[in-house]
């Protein structure tokens, strides 16, 4: 238990740890997010994404192409550094605990569909107003319940103005006719009131 007591040194710190998600569709407003955000703000960054459990992810490798952030993929009990990107593996549930990130593989088909709302509900639970939720490009609703948790314990909730094409069913859309979201923004524009945020 003293362990884990010690992992919520994110938490103490006062850091912002920034939960992002998207769907089929989201590299492209990953790839702008990323190249707008400069890689030495102090924030952790988490990226939730539903993935093709039957193939390996690129993500990792494409983003390390806009970012001079390290990118990996989240391992079981790893707690997220500052300035670094972590990806949810395909096939995979991710959640937050104590500040450790927890891991479960080849989780049911179910808990595979909502593994936005699992993350960012953890998030919010365990971080407060240190955390962050924002929703890109994406299908259905996954989400939505995960950013009002997140607004509710007085984190900042943003999604991306840019709807797809199936605008009135996508992630973004939800997230905002839910009304806990407080800025709606071209992704291109979000890193820069996520720092007027921190300051």
């Amino acid at each position: 238990m003293a362990a884990d007591r010690g992992a919520s040194v994110i938490a103490q710190s006062g850091r912002l740890v920034v939960g992002i998600a998207a769907s089929a569709g989201g590299l492209t407003a990953y790839e702008a997010f990323f190249a707008a955000m400069p890689a030495d703000s102090g924030m952790v960054f988490v990226l939730v994404q539903h993935l093709d459990p039957e193939h390996d992810s690129a993500l990792a490798e494409i983003l390390a192409g806009y970012t001079a952030m390290p990118v990996d993929f989240a391992r079981d009990r790893m707690i997220p550094a500052p300035n670094t990107i972590t990806i949810i593996p395909p096939c995979a549930v991710l959640t937050i605990h104590e500040g450790r990130l927890r891991l479960i593989m080849a989780p049911p088909v179910k808990a595979r569909r909502m593994v936005v709302d699992l993350f960012l509900v953890s998030l919010a639970d365990d971080q407060g107003p240190n955390a962050v939720g924002i929703i890109l490009s994406g299908y259905g609703r996954d989400g939505t319940a995960g950013i009002a948790a997140i607004k509710e314990r007085g984190g900042l909730t943003m999604c991306e103005a840019a709807f797809d094409h199936h605008s009135k069913l996508g992630m973004p859309q939800s997230a905002a006719d839910s009304g806990f979201v407080d800025l709606v923004l071209p992704v291109e524009d979000i890193p820069a009131a996520l720092l007027a945020y921190l300051a």
